[in-house]
């Protein structure tokens, strides 16, 4: 079977949707079932994403894959096109931009309104990455809940519990700088405990700074170093006000760092039992929350690993290469 596979999203990032390329890849590509043809079109920039939102998806793409026969094309995030003769699978990982806009730049918000449920109608088959997304998009859009299919994301064999571990006393936040990550009140309840605050993550939109002692930003980390934060860490932070995953709480899991996470989302589906769960508005709860997962180290440690162990990207790109079949019979 000949697949299109829209690899945009590598040009573009290294967090989120790359992260989700970059795991299942290599097993799509190992199976020999499968026939992958990979498109892409531009870069970062301002200008590249117009173009390549509204001429590539919208026109070009669906065109490039008709001509290349493909039997299936999956866009691996909603940005894809309208219109295709080839039957289209989306992969869905939140509906932010639209539960809060305010969170993303004008081009996004606008583009978000116009084109995600078009997108989402379009698709033959939709990929949830979570039960949590799957209620968002049945709730928000109207979307057939027959039409879904979940499959959470895995975890890379970087991350694993063996390994060497940063030094020194910290509480690690992952995420990129935007204001969903919900920062500032994450340092503002770190700063209480007289603990440092180190960041791993690109510098995002919404003039999100980190201000004040004793929070240090890192940067995008190679994943060998992410992994060694992960497991010399305090414990890892994560109160995101939204998301249709959480990957970084998978990650940290399976490195065995103590994990703080938002209660009544996504994270709380991935964490299943082996977090401290917080209201992420209030600092106070996120302070307390990282003192107990602190004093908790030992049982969340062995509690995360075992649940992380229940993920995995061959397990992922098995379901979906399942719903490529389903797509094309």
């Amino acid at each position: 079977m000949r697949v299109g596979l829209d690899v945009s999203p590598l040009r573009q990032t290294r967090a989120g949707s790359a992260r989700y390329i970059e795991g299942l890849l290599p097993h799509l590509e190992r199976d020999e079932a499968l026939e992958l043809r990979r498109f892409a079109f531009g870069g970062g920039g301002r200008a590249a994403a117009a173009a390549r939102d509204v001429a590539w998806y919208l026109g070009v793409l669906p065109v490039q894959a008709r001509r290349a026969r493909v039997a299936v094309l999956h866009c691996p995030t909603f940005r894809a096109p309208v219109r295709s003769r080839v039957p289209l699978v989306v992969t869905v990982h939140d509906l932010a931009v639209l539960r809060h806009p305010r969170a993303f730049n004008r081009w996004s918000r606008g583009y978000g309104r116009v084109f995600v449920p078009r997108v989402v109608e379009a698709a033959a088959r939709v990929i949830a990455v979570s039960e949590f997304t799957k209620r968002e998009l049945v709730d928000t859009l109207g979307t057939r809940a027959e039409k879904i299919r979940v499959i959470p994301h895995g975890v890379g064999e970087t991350f694993t519990s063996e390994g060497a571990a940063a030094d020194g006393d910290y509480v690690l936040a992952v995420g990129t700088l935007e204001p969903r990550k919900n920062l500032p009140r994450l340092a503002a309840a770190v700063a209480r405990l007289g603990v440092e605050l180190r960041v791993a993550g690109a510098r995002g939109w919404g003039d999100v700074r980190l201000q004040g002692d004793g929070v240090r930003w890192l940067g995008e980390p190679p994943d060998e170093e992410l992994a060694r934060l992960y497991r010399g860490a305090l414990c890892v932070a994560y109160p995101s006000l939204y998301e249709g995953f959480g990957l970084p709480v998978l990650e940290a899991m399976a490195c065995g760092a103590p994990v703080v996470t938002s209660a009544g989302t996504a994270m709380e589906e991935v964490a299943g039992g082996a977090a401290v769960l917080v209201d992420p508005e209030q600092p106070d709860a996120i302070a307390a929350g990282v003192e107990q997962a602190i004093a908790r180290r030992d049982e969340l440690a062995r509690l995360g690993v075992a649940r992380a162990r229940g993920f995995s990207w061959s397990e992922a790109a098995a379901a979906t290469t399942a719903v490529y079949a389903e797509v094309a019979a």
